[in-house]
């Protein structure tokens, strides 16, 4: 039986040794597929190196940086760890992002961030509707508050952050700013202006002379303090709007060029892996975080290489980033909204399937593959039992785009009693009682 080739697509597996400590101590699984999990989530929502490591803690992740030996105070690299996996002298057992796969080391984590104006990614308004854009910008507003001392520094971090400021100033006091509005770059109306939302728009805490309160609380009362960011319902519900409108572009952009040119696609495929991850943390469910897990080696170049950055990797890296911002569903993941996007999902990961068979790479299209089989998988069934067809609106039909036609494509999941789902690209079962067709007469249709 042929194997896969060694092309450095692949994880790298726990060892047997890993294996049996998880047993012996009732984890789940070894501690090495944990840390690539949260690795791959972190790098899929962040917009910096920054913002990197800072989920990693969030997430209850030990990191260890490494630093160059030529020029001080420069990061090379990283390590991570589980406070729980330690060694026998009581030492954190570390994990080089390297080590974990190919394309979590720091320089590839970087290329993912990096953008041609060389700034770390930001959100894009361009294609985001209203609702989503508030939220993002609330998400920025509220964080520049917390950190800014004073309001000349708020509107520097603002600006530093990507985010557009217009200032008002009074009508009375020349040079006297007493508000200010901000908008997304390419957030724009009919005409291109920007689309301005105004700091009590977004939040009751977030007008310009309730801020000043919080900076100097000595001259105007008691200091006042945001609270924890969270997206509104309807927010939530844009963005993975938004995100499934984005794995629908990238699933056509992939569709063309593994019909043309497939290595125009390499970077799609990569992007995909951050969506997916962005989704499972997002919504949550079991199946959805295995089909992550699934698809990361489809994803991936061969050789450790970066691909070509492309609009279409760009859009679906900024749609991760937005759907980490929501951070997880309180809800069962049934709306209409979160049914579509795991829709487009599908589409999006037999379209890599699709790429990954062109291009003769066997053990990453059967990734993509288990990937669309999961995510099927939770097209069925929602978090709490709950069916799909349950949570669509009344008349709501599947659209005729790659999403619907993915959706028919899947096979849905063994049930007992029933034989086992075929998987995409195998033989068709022979009819029973029926000829069996020639070969020269090709594979029934």
């Amino acid at each position: 039986m042929a194997t896969a080739p060694a092309d450095r697509t692949a994880a790298r597996r726990p060892s047997r040794a890993e294996a049996e400590q998880a047993a012996r101590r009732g984890w789940a699984e070894p501690p090495r597929v944990t840390l690539r999990r949260e690795v791959s989530a972190a790098a899929a929502g962040a917009q910096s190196e920054r913002d990197f490591f800072a989920r990693l803690h969030q997430a209850g992740v030990v990191t260890r940086l490494r630093y160059s030996t030529i020029r001080s105070g420069e990061v090379t690299g990283y390590a991570v760890g589980l406070a729980r996996h330690t060694a026998r002298d009581g030492g954190i057992i570390w994990y080089g992002g390297g080590k974990l796969a190919a394309d979590l080391s720091l320089p590839k984590l970087r290329a993912r961030w990096a953008t041609p104006g060389g700034a770390g990614a930001s959100f894009a308004g361009e294609g985001l509707s209203a609702a989503a854009a508030r939220a993002v910008l609330r998400k920025m507003v509220t964080g520049a508050a917390d950190q800014a001392r004073d309001e000349a520094g708020f509107f520097a971090l603002l600006r530093d952050g990507g985010v557009l400021v217009r200032l008002r100033f009074s009508e009375i006091s020349p040079g006297q700013v007493t508000g200010y509005a901000v908008s997304l770059p390419g957030h724009a109306g009919a005409g291109g202006e920007p689309l301005w939302h105004g700091g009590g728009r977004l939040a009751e805490g977030l007008t310009l002379p309730r801020l000043r309160r919080r900076w100097h609380p000595g001259r105007a009362g008691t200091a006042e303090r945001s609270g924890a960011f969270r997206c509104t319902g309807p927010e939530r519900e844009a963005i993975y709007a938004h995100a499934a409108r984005q794995a629908e572009i990238a699933s056509e952009h992939i569709r063309r060029c593994a019909a043309g040119d497939p290595a125009q696609a390499a970077d799609a495929a990569w992007a995909a892996a951050d969506t997916l991850h962005a989704a499972a943390r997002a919504l949550g469910n079991p199946a959805l975080r295995r089909a992550a897990d699934s698809y990361d080696r489809a994803a991936r170049a061969g050789y450790g290489r970066i691909p070509q950055p492309g609009s279409a990797g760009r859009q679906l890296r900024a749609a991760a980033r937005l759907m980490a911002l929501t951070g997880a569903s309180l809800g069962d993941g049934t709306t209409l909204a979160a049914i579509t996007l795991i829709a487009s999902l599908i589409a999006l990961a037999v379209a890599v399937a699709a790429l990954r068979q062109t291009q003769q790479h066997a053990a990453q299209a059967a990734a993509a593959r288990a990937a669309a089989e999961h995510l099927h998988a939770f097209s069925g069934v929602g978090r709490h039992g709950r069916s799909f067809s349950q949570a669509r609106a009344p008349g709501h039909r599947w659209p005729a785009t790659g999403a619907g036609v993915a959706r028919a494509d899947v096979p849905a999941s063994a049930r007992p009693g029933r034989p086992a789902p075929v998987a995409f690209g195998s033989p068709r079962p022979r009819p029973r009682g029926g000829p069996v067709p020639s070969r020269r007469a090709g594979p029934a249709r």
